[in-house]
C-alpha cells in the first residue's frame, strides 16, 4: 500500500514540474507582480471609498463637541438691526389696528342706531360744539336756497363721470340762522346755473339730510380760491364766512332708485346721497397684513 501512494506522490510532482518551472521564469514573474500590484490599489481604492466620516481621526462630532457662541468684538451692523425689528413693529402695528377695528366698528353701529330714529327739525340756531353728537342724525329744515351763494366743490367722480358738489346756503324762516346744505352732485356740463334752471327751485323748500361734522382736509388737497369761485373741499368755516351762514353742515338725502337719478341728472338737479353710513372699515385686512 505504501509503495502505491509513494508511486503516486512522485506522478504528481513530475507533473506540477513544468508548471513550476514557468512560475520561475522571469517574465511570468513581473506579470504576476504588476497584476498583484494592480489587486492592491484597486483594493485601498475600494477601503478608501466606503470610509465613513467616523473613520477620519480630524472629522469631529457636533455630539462630542457642541457649537459655542463665540463673540469676535464686532458690532451688529444696521441691517441685522432693522431685521430685529421687523416683527416688534409688525407686532406693535397689527395691535394698533386691533383698537382701530374696535373704534370704527363701534362708530359704525352708534350712527346706524342714529339713522334709524324719525329726523329731528332743525333748531332755530344751532350750537356747533353739538354737532359732534348729532353727527349722522336725521334732520329737516326750511326756508329758501340762496342760489346767488351756492358755491361748487370738486372735482368729484360719479359712475366715471366728472362733476361737483353743490353747495347752497338754506335762508330758514322767521329769523333763524342760516346753515350750508350739500345738495348733491351735478356733471360737470351742467356747472353754469343757466342751464339748470329746474334744478333752481325759488319757491320754499324742506330740506331733509344728515347732520355732519366739518371735513377734514388731507395733505394732498390743494387750497381752496375763494375769490375765484373754486372750491377743492368744504371748508365749513370758510364757507360760512362767506356766505354769513352758521358752521352747520347738512347733506340732503334721496332714496337710491337709479331711474330718478338719470331724470335729475337730465333736467340738473343734484343727485343726493342715499341716507347710509359711507365710512369704510379695512382695518381687519391692515391686521392680517401685519
Amino acid at each position: 500500500m505504501r509503495s502505491i501512494f509513494l508511486v503516486l506522490n512522485r506522478t504528481a510532482a513530475r507533473s506540477w514540474q513544468p508548471l513550476t518551472r514557468a512560475f520561475r521564469s522571469p517574465h511570468i514573474a513581473s506579470k504576476l507582480d504588476s497584476t498583484c500590484t494592480r489587486c492592491r490599489q484597486q483594493q485601498a481604492r475600494f477601503l478608501s471609498n466606503s470610509r465613513q466620516l467616523g473613520d477620519e481621526q480630524r472629522w469631529l462630532s457636533v455630539v462630542d463637541h457642541p457649537a459655542q457662541v463665540v463673540r469676535v468684538g464686532r458690532k451688529h451692523g444696521p441691517g441685522l438691526i432693522i431685521l430685529a425689528l421687523i416683527p416688534i413693529i409688525s407686532f406693535a402695528l397689527g395691535t394698533w389696528q386691533v383698537q382701530r377695528l374696535d373704534w370704527k366698528s363701534n362708530l359704525i353701529t352708534k350712527f346706524e342706531d342714529r339713522l334709524l330714529k324719525p329726523p329731528l327739525p332743525l333748531p332755530p340756531r344751532v350750537d356747533p360744539d353739538a354737532i359732534t353728537d348729532f353727527d349722522h342724525r336725521r334732520v329737516y329744515a326750511t326756508g329758501h336756497l340762496r342760489h346767488d351763494q351756492e358755491m361748487l366743490v370738486g372735482p368729484r367722480m360719479r359712475e366715471g363721470e366728472e362733476g361737483y358738489v353743490v353747495v347752497t346756503p338754506l335762508e330758514r324762516d322767521h329769523g333763524q340762522s342760516t346753515v350750508l346744505i350739500n345738495r348733491g352732485w351735478i356733471s360737470k356740463r351742467l356747472a353754469d346755473q343757466k342751464v339748470r334752471a329746474v334744478g333752481l327751485p325759488q319757491e320754499h323748500v324742506t330740506v331733509e339730510g344728515l347732520l355732519r361734522e366739518p371735513w377734514k382736509k388731507n395733505m394732498f388737497t390743494p387750497e381752496n380760491e375763494p375769490e375765484k369761485g373754486r372750491f377743492y373741499f368744504p371748508d365749513i368755516e370758510q364757507m360760512a364766512e362767506l356766505t354769513g351762514s352758521q358752521p352747520v353742515w347738512v347733506e340732503e338725502t334721496m332714496v337710491p332708485d337709479m331711474i330718478e337719478a338719470y331724470d335729475r341728472e337730465a333736467k340738473g338737479i343734484p343727485i343726493g346721497r342715499a341716507p347710509a353710513v359711507n365710512l369704510r372699515n379695512n382695518h381687519g385686512q391692515y391686521i392680517m397684513t401685519w
